[in-house]
């Protein structure tokens, strides 16, 4: 009943809104136009610069304004805002981040980037949001594509991206400061600075620090992952006629922890030692920009990134390299086209732990793509075609051809229409292919007969995992409903062939005491599935200094897979009850002066039926005050509506569950 009860709210607050919206076209109290926000220009789509009205896709953008006014801490609590993305958190340092579903600690169809350079993990497959840091005041905006892009990122881009944008160094000159803490976030501080060397050539430094506090597991006990990090970098901007010019770097170092389940080995090695462990490492990154008009230019990029972990749990070092190149001109009048090539180089090098081993241990593959997208336009400012495609080489599938097709329809400046078809994989890593990792003990096995001993179950790697396949149908539709009001629907069907599934292998008995059964687990291409859902949001601003914001999702998910192994493997075979179905969202942000900020943000999320999660609504407030100029006093409350709730277990570390508490902390900001 209740969940009827939050649907039936939601459809009935957008409906009023709009009603709202058209009977106060005329009303002097609306000054101001919501036009601004719809005209976000956003680049992630198409590599270039266009209007989110202009949009053949489903984009959501959250701004500076909304970061900064939802007292998030982190960037994946700040991707809650977004419809369509499920955010988990898991632990103080470990979340589980997807798109349209399949979510888990390593989303493997989901490629992130930060300002264009992808932190996409490609030993794991997915992404270490504890990693993926910088300071929040730096950040620009947060583009969020749902739904396939491979054709412009290539192969992992499947159920989406999320771009990361900063500021140009120009936008952060002078001084910034920002410190406070309180329970959970028990401390932060933060310090930049902003200068120029000329009038060509502004830069920033950065550096920042935050202590965040452990979580319980359901019994009460303490977790001990305490996570500790410091981080700090650099940006320096030059230009210099046609040409732009950015040199941008970033080192961290992340103290964590973690416990495991009990009984999980033979050896005592993991549960007798110290289970903290640390993180570090750092990226250095190059751009240059030749504009030689609106419609041509080219763009070259390069990066290198390394990671290094140390814990009981696994341990790694990983580097990657990759220069892109683009190209993007006007050709007889109607064809707006981009093409451009990639080369992508990983590194890495695994030692044995007593849960992980690849084999080998050391191992560098190579990536290399081409790429092309022809926006053609058939009836100027009204109907525009897109048609692309992106052949992807990769060393453990070969060739990858990833199209797509787009049309959007603009009939009047109020409304637009859109769809799409694309096509897009996702590829292999090293964990699949040369793992052998130690999932946990279990009692009874689907289908095989119950024993008195317990049984250790082994994850074993395929070589000839392939990779796997998406077909994606969406259509969209955006509406200016009057200037203070705005509304965006987009829907999909996805088509998934080849996903990973779980085949059993003989069980053995171990040789070491105390007794129990191996039982090897190997990956295979057998699974599938079709999902089907729509993500609506509604912006109004019913007074100059209120805003309102609502974003619903729907998700429904049908996996084919293994049956006798769908309670081993949530990322494929559960799935389907992985995900929840149904997420709401509201936010008000409201002025009360020019001294006094209240910001309110409610959140609803149903149930996880494969961890045996129940749904849950929570809510962050946020009040700011701000006594003179250039300076913030802020008090924040996150998940203030009970003492602690479960979010998500933990898919590929057996570590013990742990639940996410209330947290209230202060804090100041002050720039000069």
């Amino acid at each position: 009943m209740r969940l009827k009860f939050l649907v039936f709210i939601v459809l009935c607050c957008l409906t009023s809104f709009s009603y709202a919206a058209e009977k106060s076209i005329d009303s002097h109290l609306l000054d101001f136009s919501i036009e601004e926000l719809m005209n976000i220009e956003v680049t992630t789509v198409s590599r270039r610069s266009q209007k989110l009205t202009e949009v053949s896709a489903a984009v959501f953008v959250i701004t500076q304004d909304d970061i900064r006014r939802s007292g998030a801490t982190s960037i994946p609590d700040a991707l809650r805002m977004a419809p369509g993305v499920q955010v988990e958190r898991v632990a103080t340092d470990k979340w589980a981040v997807s798109v349209r579903g399949f979510n888990g600690i390593y989303a493997n169809k989901l490629q992130v980037l930060m300002d264009g350079r992808s932190v996409y993990n490609s030993l794991f497959a997915g992404v270490q949001w504890e990693q993926q840091d910088t300071l929040m005041a730096d950040i620009e905006r947060i583009e969020i594509i749902r739904g396939p892009a491979a054709t412009t990122w290539g192969a992992n881009a499947v159920n989406g991206v999320i771009n990361i944008i900063t500021k140009k160094a120009a936008d952060t000159q002078g001084t910034f400061l920002t410190a406070g803490g309180g329970s959970f976030e028990q401390g932060f501080i933060g310090a930049r600075y902003g200068g120029k060397i000329n009038e060509e050539t502004p830069f920033r430094i950065y550096a920042k620090g935050f202590t965040r506090d452990n979580t319980t597991s359901l019994t009460g006990k303490n977790i001990n992952n305490q996570w500790h990090s410091a981080k700090g970098g650099a940006r320096l901007d030059h230009a210099r006629g046609i040409d732009q010019f950015t040199l941008q770097g970033d080192v961290y170092y992340n103290s964590i922890g973690d416990t495991l389940k009990p009984g999980l080995l033979n050896q005592s090695a993991v549960s007798t030692n110290d289970p903290r462990g640390h993180q570090e490492g750092g990226n250095i990154r190059f751009r240059w920009d030749r504009t030689y008009s609106e419609q041509s230019s080219i763009r070259l990029q390069t990066y290198y990134d390394r990671n290094r972990s140390y814990s009981p749990i696994g341990k790694y070092d990983i580097e990657s390299f990759d220069i892109d190149f683009q190209h993007r001109f006007q050709f007889l009048d109607r064809h707006n086209i981009i093409w451009g090539a990639n080369y992508r180089l990983y590194h890495n090098k695994v030692p044995d732990t007593e849960i992980i081993r690849l084999s080998p241990r050391e191992q560098t593959n190579h990536q290399a793509s081409v790429f092309i997208s022809d926006d053609i336009s058939l009836i100027p400012n009204r109907l525009l075609f897109t048609l692309g495609t992106r052949l992807d080489h990769n060393d453990f599938t070969g060739l990858e051809i990833q199209p797509n097709a787009r049309l959007m329809w603009t009939p009047n400046t109020e409304n637009s229409f859109w769809m799409s078809v694309s096509r897009a994989v996702r590829i292999p890593a090293r964990g699949e292919l040369d793992v052998t990792a130690t999932v946990g003990q279990v009692q009874n096995i689907p289908g095989v007969p119950a024993l008195p001993i317990p049984i250790l179950v082994t994850l074993v790697g395929s070589q000839n995992f392939n990779s796997e396949k998406l077909i994606a149908y969406e259509l969209g539709y955006r509406r200016k409903i009057a200037r203070n009001a705005s509304i965006d629907f987009s829907s999909f069907i996805n088509d998934y062939s080849q996903l990973r599934d779980l085949s059993l292998g003989g069980l053995s008995a171990s040789s070491g005491l105390p007794g129990q059964l191996l039982l090897p687990v190997m990956a295979n291409n057998g699974a599938s599935a079709l999902t089907y859902g729509f993500e609506i949001s509604a912006d109004w601003k019913p007074l100059d200094k209120w805003r309102l914001q609502s974003k619903y999702s729907y998700l429904d998910m049908h996996i084919s897979s293994n049956e006798l192994l769908r309670q081993l493997d949530p990322t494929t075979g559960g799935a389907g009850k992985i995900s929840p179905q149904h997420r709401l969202s509201l936010r008000s942000n409201y002025d009360i002066s020019d001294k006094l900020e209240v910001n309110l943000w409610v959140r609803y999320n149903s149930k996880i039926a494969f961890y045996d999660i129940p749904g849950y609504v929570t809510m962050d407030a946020k009040l700011v005050f701000k006594p003179v100029r250039n300076v913030e006093l802020f008090l924040v409350g996150q998940n203030l509506l009970s003492q602690n709730h479960r979010e998500f277990v933990t898919d590929t570390i057996p570590s013990i569950p742990g639940r996410i508490p209330r947290g209230i902390y202060v804090g100041a900001q002050w720039r000069f």
